[in-house]
């Protein structure tokens, strides 16, 4: 049995990759900000462990850890949580490119960092949901972009840093996904929301699977899925 260490699960890819994992047998541990958000995703998730610590505030996720018992060892580190405020370079403010960064580029770092004993000791894998923002970026979309942009370079350096200890690394750069993510994004483009248009949470969610089920010897470094 497998064990899995997911962040953003509360909704959207996250909680579809979960899900996933969890229907299959797998052992799952849900990142959750705080104590009250754990005890949610423990209902949502019957059987699933959590571990507690504010993505938003990294410098902290040190001393978290260390007062929790995370598993001996992970298979899979699944990046899912993120956050976004549109708005031009213009506009933003410091305090909302700190708090973009932060959430979405340092603490995936930092939650790396401390997590890679256990990550060397399963030979395990960790995955990035960026964006395609990540790789392109438009008008409106500055801080958000950026973070992704970063978090790719996070993964393609890891991914060269960890290969001696059979540590893969794969980045995931879904197009716009019917997420409360994006429900947010149209209101503030002032668009009328339709989840059809955009893809589901689980055709994402069967490309991180597709990648942590690859045989050993071959991996997915980055894959890129949009909507039809």
């Amino acid at each position: 049995m497998a064990t899995h260490v997911i962040t953003g699960a509360g909704s959207g890819i996250g909680a579809a990759v979960a899900r996933r994992l969890a229907e299959r047998g797998d052992e799952v541990w849900l990142w959750a900000r705080d104590a009250a958000r754990a005890r949610e995703l423990e209902k949502q998730f019957p059987g699933a462990r959590t571990l507690v610590g504010d993505l938003g505030e990294p410098e902290r996720l040190s001393w978290a850890l260390g007062h929790q018992s995370p598993p001996d060892r992970i298979d899979s580190l699944v990046h899912s949580a993120g956050v976004v405020d549109l708005g031009g370079v213009g506009e933003l403010t410091p305090k909302i490119w700190l708090a973009t960064l932060a959430t979405n580029l340092v603490a995936p770092a930092e939650l790396t960092r401390l997590l890679l004993p256990q990550l060397r000791a399963a030979r395990g894998h960790v995955v990035f949901i960026n964006s395609g923002a990540g790789l392109h970026a438009y008008p409106q979309w500055g801080a958000y972009a950026a973070s992704k942009h970063g978090l790719r370079a996070l993964a393609d350096a890891l991914r060269g840093e960890e290969a001696k200890a059979g540590v893969r690394v794969t980045t995931v750069h879904p197009g716009r996904t019917a997420t409360p993510m994006q429900e947010k994004v149209h209101r503030q483009e002032g668009k009328t929301y339709d989840p059809e248009r955009w893809l589901a949470p689980d055709a994402v969610a069967t490309t991180v699977l597709t990648a942590l089920d690859l045989p050993r010897g071959n991996d997915i470094t980055d894959l890129t899925v949009r909507p039809s």
